[in-house]
């Protein structure tokens, strides 16, 4: 249960105390916690779900339409295989159902393990709650009180480096500024200023609660007073996690999975009738009805050794159906495709995830760290000309490192203002920048991180041997012109930054080897449009000052609006020379002028009749790469749809530059802020987020993010979610895939994700997406070859049983074939190449059958010629001598008759026959005398042995198939795929073993063939290829008619 939010952001301090019943000098009373505890619903902390119970996990696993036809296969064959006398058999009776049962009980484990690990994200996001606070209960400041233990009303202070242990009312500043770090929440890229005075909106977004601190954000800099409103599940954190929960609640199975599901019920359907179809056509033989004369009731003869002899057949053809190592083989797949995407920077952390970024229709992205660095960086740069005109360069480079780029046009013998520039951004800075594993790395306020990349980009008048000792020595050179400029002054003096005069400065001087020293000077940045209130003189390049003019001014006003219409956050650099008794100040308290500098409000007036040297656009800029990841979605249907907590016109500006937006033209009707959209009603909501092109959603909140998956979702849409905060997580929790961010992502992030991104690059999204795609086809392949190779097993069953002929193949060489023979092709498959036109199609409907109707015909022939194929060589051998030029009698077998080999179960009846005999691997057979109908059981073990290697010779063809959907083997070798090659050796040596090692040859009911026969296993396996080759001139005429109709050609 959570308590109702007091609106603390739109009332007063005073008001806030009064509701809370609480003291700025008191706080609380201790005797009322426990009072305000039940009222607040509870402790302050997130609730912790119980989870599911091992064994609900375990049986959650077989709750698949597939998994249900395995464990029902797996029974009916321990049934059969118990009710004939397993005893007799040995292990090899049980083998089948045994295998059956392996595959399943490694498919739940997996299963379970995935599942248990799901809810992580709730864990991690406990773990972003502070532990203690320090705490005013009944007039006594407590500074070990455990965060838990705080309730609505308690007064807590809060400073520099402390965790925000609730959701708190500002009330008193105890420092000038007030600065915290809640990127993770809000998605805000820089540090928020925070102050005492309300907002008048009640209903303003979480950026706007400028008086608030959130629980789980960080204060970066100063100290306050706060009143803490509200704990627990009742904060913006404890709505986050409520907010997982209900989209963990809203998870569908993955398209793959879904597909599957379906795949799995219509086998089981077409399964269940065949086998009935099986069993009734050969009704007749345990089953016959005689009429005596003069009865209309006939008389039934039922022989129930011959009806489960026959129901052994049908479960022989649902086990030929039943494609076992399918689900064995995706996982693997699966597992390879997570390898290959590793290496590419993304880090899959749930197997299904690599098939559904394959069918990613919308990419909804964060804006900072994703599109682009999240590296502040200086990008133009302005100082004066004359009196009438600037100067304007361009400064290269979009990450920290200050090798990237440099100020273009810069003169090599700096002028006085760009000297100027790079002493302020030196002096007047707090920031440092650091090499650590291999990357430049800021250490304070990104802008000022920035401010000291474009110092060390300005450079020196004297550079020689500064590149030498940073590409040397990097981790002690990484500032180095920074360094070299601070050694050479000292800084009297820091003039905070607050948000009234909007500037910062410092008092410093040169050092010299005078005893007197040099005068102080006064180094200042700040917001150009106040700065420049301030200023009376402008610096020339040549260091000379002039009268800062109405004209400059307007004209330094114009250059930025200019930059920021661009987006841009501008920066103005100043100086003042004239100090009067701040010129001799050394640090000292008994300098006569160090009172005035203990008095914050006689700042503004230190920082007048400055001196205007130039001004800088900052922004974080786009990553070099996603203009051409954008442009390759595009052109392979995929929207993107840029989602970010920062300001609508800099989210705007990002997004033109890198092609969301075709101009900024493009942008009417496509841009919104959280709030703006949540005011539309349903329907103007989807017409804001569909149709054709990119869409940027500024100012957004949690739930926002959330409405706009869950919006895309029901519309159809495969919605692949990027984040790094708190605030990201429900919607990577709800989106088809989540994907984090896997540098600046907090763990809340990552866990609630589907797929981390190791370099935090959205261009690595799109290579994702491109190899999940490669996946999927690669996936299909394996898929088409396993059914093909399964539905002709099916039909060589099928003509056996209504042909009337002994049975042909028996379960464990069909299980054999199915998991050994197949297993190593089908794996091989899924490291076919991506096809080289893979990103320029589509995305697959969420609702695409995984076999289209053209694939199931197209794999109906091949599978009756396989099963024809198979029963074919199996009848050959028994009735013919030779066949086709291959002479068969090398054996002596004895041919019967084709009438004779389907009526073989009246054998007992013929008069005169006399069975066969025939040697195999130098061991001799005869069927004789009265053994002589054994010959159709025993004595079929030669041509059940053809039959079993045409049928696996077929599938190795069949493999070389499968390499491509509709191209021809002409124009995709094998040798495409070396590893396919490599899989048919082991699959051919592994027929080999079992054919030529006795013991194996026992085990599988199999002999060894002589060349001849091996001719004739090649005769009937190679037309395959040609069968496929035909049906594939006819899939790519029809592929070329479909494309055409799709681009309107």
């Amino acid at each position: 249960m959570t308590a109702p939010v007091y609106p603390a952001w739109s009332n007063a301090p005073a008001r806030t105390l009064a509701h809370h019943d609480s003291d700025e000098t008191v706080g609380i009373a201790s005797a009322s916690v426990d009072d305000r505890r039940a009222r607040a619903g509870g402790h302050n902390e997130l609730e912790r779900e119980p989870g599911k119970a091992l064994w609900r996990l375990v049986l959650e696993q077989f709750d698949d339409a597939l998994v249900k036809v395995l464990l029902a296969a797996a029974a009916v064959s321990l049934a059969l295989a118990y009710a004939e006398g397993g005893a007799e058999e040995g292990l090899a009776a049980y083998a089948e159902p045994a295998v059956i049962a392996l595959i399943l009980v490694l498919n739940a484990i997996v299963g379970v393990w995935q599942e248990s690990n799901a809810e992580r994200a709730l864990d991690a996001l406990k773990e972003m709650q502070s532990e203690h606070a320090k705490c005013l209960r009944d007039g006594r400041w407590n500074g070990s009180l455990e965060a838990r233990e705080l309730v609505p009303g308690d007064v807590v202070e809060l400073k520099t480096g402390d965790r925000v242990p609730a959701d708190c009312r500002v009330i008193r500043l105890k420092t000038a500024t007030v600065r915290v770090e809640q990127a993770s929440l809000t998605g805000e890229s820089v540090a928020v200023d925070k102050r005492v005075e309300s907002v008048k909106d009640e209903d303003i977004e979480l950026q706007g609660k400028t008086c608030m601190l959130f629980a789980g954000t960080a204060v970066s800099n100063g100290c306050c007073l706060c009143v803490v409103n509200s704990t627990g599940m009742s904060t913006e954190i404890g709505k986050i996690q409520s907010q997982i929960k209900e989209a963990s609640e809203e998870e569908e199975d993955t398209p793959l999975k879904q597909k599957l599901d379906r795949f799995g019920e219509s086998l089981t359907m077409m399964i269940g009738v065949i086998c009935l179809l099986v069993w009734l056509i050969n009704y007749r033989h345990f089953v016959q009805f005689e009429f005596k004369a003069g009865s209309t009731i006939p008389s039934v003869a039922f022989d129930l050794v011959k009806c489960t002899y026959y129901f052994k057949i049908a479960i022989a053809l649902a086990v030929a159906a039943i494609p076992e190592g399918l689900p064995a083989v995706i996982t693997t797949c699966l597992a390879l495709g997570t390898r290959k995407m590793a290496k590419k920077n993304a880090i899959v952390r749930k197997l299904p995830s690599v098939e559904t970024l394959g069918c990613t229709s919308v990419i909804c992205s964060d804006k900072t760290g994703t599109l682009t660095t999240n590296q502040m960086s200086a990008v133009k740069l302005i100082t004066v000309r004359d009196e009438t005109h600037l100067t304007t360069y361009t400064v290269e480079g979009t990450t920290y490192n200050p090798t990237e780029g440099g100020v273009v046009g810069a003169p090599k013998k700096l002028d006085a203002s760009l000297r100027a520039i790079a002493k302020i951004s030196a002096l007047c800075n707090g920031a440092q920048l650091e090499y650590k594993n291999d990357a430049y790395k800021c250490v304070g306020e990104p802008t000022e991180g920035a401010l000291k990349v474009l110092c060390e980009k300005i450079g020196l008048d004297d550079m020689r041997g500064v590149a030498k000792k940073r590409s040397s020595k990097p981790e002690q050179h990484a500032q180095i012109v920074c360094d070299m400029i601070e050694s050479a002054h000292d800084v009297r003096a820091t003039l905070e930054f607050d948000r009234d005069r909007k500037s910062m400065s410092v008092i410093a001087s040169e050092k010299t080897d005078s005893k007197r020293g040099s005068a102080n000077e006064l180094l200042v940045k700040g917001a150009p449009e106040v700065l420049l209130e301030r200023c009376a003189f402008v610096q020339m390049p040549d260091g000379a000052t002039a009268p800062l003019s109405a004209t400059m001014r307007n004209v330094i006003l114009n250059e930025q609006a200019t930059m920021a219409r661009d987006a841009l956050r501008c920066l103005a650099f100043a100086k003042k020379v004239s100090l009067g008794d701040l010129s001799s100040y050394d640090g000292s308290e008994k300098h006569k002028a160090h009172k005035v500098l203990k008095d914050p409000s006689a700042y503004a007036s230190i920082e007048s009749d400055l001196i205007f040297v130039g001004m800088t656009g900052l922004r974080d800029p786009p990553r070099p790469e996603v203009a051409g990841a954008i442009k390759a979605c595009h052109t392979a249907g995929i929207r993107v749809i840029v989602i970010t907590g920062d300001n609508k016109l800099t989210a705007e500006a990002i997004c033109t530059e890198i092609g969301v937006f075709k101009s900024s033209a493009d942008v009417k009707g496509k841009s919104f802020t959280g709030r703006e959209f949540a005011a539309m009603s349903k329907s103007k909501q989807l017409k804001a987020l569909l149709g054709e092109g990119g869409r940027v959603f500024s100012r957004t909140e949690p739930k926002h993010k959330q409405d706009i998956v869950r919006l895309l979702r029901d519309s159809g849409d495969v919605v692949a979610m990027t984040g790094d905060g708190v605030n990201d997580a429900p919607a990577l929790k709800l989106a088809d895939i989540g994907i984090a961010m896997g540098i600046a992502g907090t763990e809340v992030a990552k866990e609630a994700s589907d797929m981390v991104l190791a370099d935090d690059n959205f261009s690595t999204i799109v290579e994702a997406v491109s190899e999940g795609r490669s996946i999927y086809n690669n996936m299909k392949a394996f898929i088409r070859y396993m059914i093909s190779s399964n539905v002709g097993e099916v039909v060589s069953i099928f003509l056996t049983a209504a042909l009337g002929m002994p049975e042909g193949l028996v379960p464990v060489q069909l299980l054999w074939v199915n998991l050994v023979t197949d297993g190593p092709p089908a794996t091989a498959l899924g490291f076919n190449p991506p096809d080289k036109d893979i990103m320029t199609k589509p995305p697959r409907r969420k609702d695409e059958d995984l076999l289209s109707n053209w694939v199931m015909f197209r794999y109906a022939v091949v599978g009756l010629y396989v099963g024809v194929a198979t029963v074919g060589a199996f009848a050959i051998w028994f009735t013919r001598t030779s066949f086709m030029g291959i002479d068969l009698s090398q054996d002596g077998h004895t041919p019967v008759t084709f009438k004779q080999l389907t009526n073989w179960g009246e054998c007992a009846s013929w008069k005169n026959f006399k069975g066969g005999k025939f040697t195999a691997g130098g061991v001799a057979y005869s069927y004789t005398g009265k053994h002589a109908c054994d010959y159709f059981e025993a004595g079929k073990v030669k041509a059940s042995t053809l039959s079993l290697t045409v049928l696996v010779a077929i599938e190795m063809f069949n493999a070389l198939n499968a390499l491509s959907e509709d191209g021809s083997l002409v124009t995709m070798p094998p040798w495409r795929n070396p590893y396919l090659l490599i899989a048919m050796l082991v699959s051919f040596g592994s027929h080999f073993l079992i054919m030529y090692v006795p013991y194996f040859a026992e085990i599988f009911s199999i002999v060894p063939l002589d060349f001849n026969e091996w001719m004739l296993v090649l005769l009937c396996a190679a037309p395959v290829c040609l069968i496929d080759e035909v049906l594939k001139v006819f899939g790519r005429v029809s592929a070329r008619r479909e494309l055409k109709a799709r681009l309107g050609y």
